[in-house]
């Protein structure tokens, strides 16, 4: 178990878009606990943009869990959790509501699969895949968005195919809130990244994600593996450093943590949740000033009132 304080929770982010070096701010994030059995800790890889203080209890966390753990399933979605051996989505229907999805969207999503199912050209068929596809990012339904990206990429194969589909369903294992759930997710991610790393086995930011996503698998070794072959090809990847500087946190490395987030904010000294978790490692190592500058940094950074909190909820525990 994590030995990060336990008052701190994270947000997961809506759109989990790590070329952006999780810089993007979003308010529908799904907040999710640190302290997650090891078997999840695939988790801490797709861990917060933003850290914030606790407004509620964990019964109305786990309801609020429960409500987001299947964004993908609606909106006459093929969410993966009901796919066959070969991906393609088994049972979906054109009815499947979601309470999120405006019945407009739905309509409209509804619509286009209909034209899908009926189109029998070759080329357009794969446009209106494709246009699906945004419809059902549009809706953050991501597994669904992949499903018809693989579509195209099979019969149209190339790196860049394979990972428009391959991007998608990493999306959809950021949300992923059961283990069941990031398994099978992660199972997609580990299919399509490789078809993407056989075209090009250079692809960093695939080699990244699929890194990311083997931690929920058997192997959680092979992804950490991947994750510092990229950091040996690209010492200043921020993701990478991120997310092993995560991952020593996780296992009590505070040492090992440092020495990442350290690395990290002097690639980005302005990444916020850099400076965070340099705070938090060095408060755990003893280093009172070094975390202090650290969390008055990171809340320099940032507006978000649920960060300020966790600051001064952090800086007090310094004194």
């Amino acid at each position: 178990m994590s030995a990060v304080p336990p008052g701190v929770l994270f947000r997961r982010p809506g759109g989990l878009r790590f070329s952006l070096l999780m810089a993007r701010n979003s308010s529908k994030h799904q907040l999710i606990l640190l302290a997650l059995a090891v078997a999840l800790v695939a988790g801490l890889f797709l861990l917060p943009k933003v850290i914030v203080k606790p407004k509620v209890g964990k019964g109305e966390l786990a309801q609020d869990a429960a409500r987001t753990a299947n964004r993908d399933n609606g909106a006459a979605a093929p969410s993966t959790a009901s796919v066959d051996a070969m991906g393609k989505p088994e049972g979906a229907t054109a009815e499947q509501p979601h309470m999120t999805v405006a019945p407009a969207k739905r309509q409209e999503i509804n619509t286009l699969l209909a034209k899908y199912n009926a189109e029998a050209e070759l080329g357009a068929k794969l446009r209106l895949a494709t246009e699906l596809a945004d419809k059902y990012k549009g809706v953050e339904r991501f597994d669904s968005a992949g499903y018809y990206l693989e579509q195209v990429a099979l019969t149209r194969p190339g790196e860049q195919a394979w990972k428009r589909a391959a991007d998608q369903y990493f999306e959809a294992y950021s949300f992923a809130t059961t283990e069941e759930r990031q398994k099978m997710l992660g199972a997609k991610c580990e299919e399509l990244y490789g078809r993407v790393l056989k075209n090009n086995p250079d692809n960093l930011d695939a080699k990244t994600n699929l890194g990311m996503a083997l931690m929920a698998s058997s192997n959680p070794v092979q992804g950490i593996t991947l994750l510092r072959e990229v950091l040996a090809v690209d010492p200043r990847n921020e993701k990478v450093l991120y997310n092993l500087g995560l991952l020593a946190i996780q296992s009590n490395q505070f040492d090992k943590a440092v020495e990442r987030f350290q690395e990290l904010t002097k690639v980005n000294p302005e990444n916020v949740n850099g400076q965070f978790y340099l705070g938090v490692a060095l408060a755990q190592t003893g280093v009172k000033e070094g975390a202090r500058q650290a969390f008055q940094k990171a809340k320099s950074l940032s507006t978000d009132p649920g960060l300020a909190a966790s600051v001064d909820e952090q800086l007090q525990k310094l004194q």
